[in-house]
């Protein structure tokens, strides 16, 4: 019995390094799961969209699929978007059978993979001391997906026993930009920003941009095609599949 196929799936960007991130990351799970069929899909502005994936599986013979959406936050794309795909996808293909799992979410080993861009930046910039943290996200119009990463900011703050402000690049304050200015008021001048997304674009671009102009010492980069995020997508996938089997 052949195994779904796992569509990872990711918002898409305008910018290329975004889909190139994304490449590298299913490339990764590849990597680690070679026994798998694996393909990368976007909901918009890159391509291959998800209906041409699906439509690629389907003439392979593949009947089951696992959709695993590579977003951080549960908010509209994975409420409205999502389902809205997998209902046109199952009505254009009778019999097919598609399983959309949780979203990557803010796991806590996430918090690792930032510590490692993190102390790459530092390094980078010969940075020995910080006395305060910003968690830059890209933000949600969903007021429960921005608490997450600012429950996600306390939690890094804690372990490094370091002040974090969580910021956004998009639809709520504040900018990463104004969480360091808080922090240089409060007569902090050691302020580095962890960037909580999953690939590059502008937004990230923007978010580093108004971060250094504001003081910061540091910005990292994005997650990116790190193993252990691709351990993650493999994770939500072995889960979808276990709940396409018959009971």
């Amino acid at each position: 019995m052949t195994a779904p196929a796992l569509v990872a799936l990711a918002h898409g960007s305008r910018d290329p390094r975004s889909a190139a991130t994304i490449s590298a990351l299913v490339d990764e799970a590849k990597a680690q799961r070679p026994d798998l069929r694996i393909e990368k899909a976007f909901l918009e502005l890159s391509k291959p969209g998800f209906q041409t994936v699906v439509d690629k599986l389907v003439r392979a013979g593949y009947d089951e699929i696992v959709v695993v959406p590579l977003l951080l936050v549960e908010a509209f794309h994975a409420r409205v978007d999502i389902p809205e795909l997998v209902t046109t996808a199952t009505a254009r293909h009778p019999g097919l059978k598609i399983r959309t799992t949780a979203v990557l979410g803010l796991e806590s080993c996430f918090l690792e993979v930032l510590d490692q861009r993190l102390r790459t930046a530092l390094s980078d910039n010969r940075v020995r001391e910080l006395d305060a943290l910003v968690l830059a996200a890209a933000g949600s119009s969903d007021p429960l997906a921005n608490q997450a990463v600012a429950r996600l900011a306390r939690v890094w703050g804690t372990h490094h026993k370091l002040p974090v402000s969580a910021a956004y690049a998009t639809s709520a304050p504040p900018a990463t930009g104004e969480a360091v200015r808080a922090f240089r008021a409060e007569g902090r001048r050691h302020i580095a920003v962890a960037s909580l997304f999953l690939a590059p674009g502008t937004l990230v671009d923007r978010a580093a941009e108004l971060a250094l102009e504001a003081g910061a010492v540091a910005v990292s980069e994005p997650l990116g095609a790190h193993p252990e995020v691709a351990r993650i997508v493999l994770a939500r996938y072995a889960v979808g599949a276990v709940e396409l089997v018959p009971v």
